[in-house]
């Protein structure tokens, strides 16, 4: 297993319990692949350096993880359809 670190954006405008839902989605997806979740860090909502999607803010979390790479290929495609996250980055550590 690779360990990867996740950078994503939530749109400000879900309500909490969406956004702790979308977070759990992504982690649960990790786990039920065969990954396992090191840590999740919610940075908070935060500026945009430029408009995302008609958005001047967003919310930051910060996962790191250990997984198969076929596994957070398919997370980052996932992530690309979900349309309650503005812009996601995965990093191979």
């Amino acid at each position: 297993m690779t360990n990867y670190e996740i950078l994503y954006i939530l749109s400000p405008s879900i309500s909490d319990e969406e956004r702790e839902a979308t977070i759990k989605k992504f982690k649960d997806y990790v786990e039920t692949n065969g990954g396992t979740v090191a840590g999740i860090d919610k940075w908070g909502l935060k500026q945009l350096a430029y408009p995302i999607k008609f958005k001047n803010e967003g919310f930051y979390v910060l996962m790191n993880y250990s997984a198969p790479s076929e596994a957070s290929i398919a997370m980052g495609k996932l992530m690309l359809i979900n349309e309650n996250i503005l812009r996601h980055i995965i990093v191979k550590k």
